[in-house]
């Protein structure tokens, strides 16, 4: 068993989820139960899915918690993508 908080992928993926949760605190009420609720839900799968893989002894289950959290994190990307073409959000200069 590994201390979840010693791990640097899920401290980085925790931000990530901070920052999208206030990010999306700003888009239309209308996207309420569409792009903010499935993009939220996709980035805390990140540090979720590798915290409990924590909680398990082996390489097995390890790999195949990876597998989902790098999932997790192309979905994230995409919805990233669709939002910035939607004009939610505008890319830093």
């Amino acid at each position: 068993m590994k201390d979840f908080r010693k791990l640097k992928i899920c401290e980085k993926s925790h931000f990530l989820t901070l920052d999208l949760y206030k990010i999306t605190n700003a888009f239309p009420k209308s996207e309420q139960y569409g792009l903010i609720s499935q993009i939220r839900r996709a980035a805390s799968s990140i540090p979720t899915n590798i915290t409990e893989r924590c909680g398990r002894g082996s390489d097995v289950d390890f790999a195949r918690f990876l597998q989902i959290a790098m999932g997790s994190s192309s979905e994230v990307e995409y919805l990233l993508i669709l939002i910035f073409e939607l004009e939610y959000i505008k890319k830093n200069i």
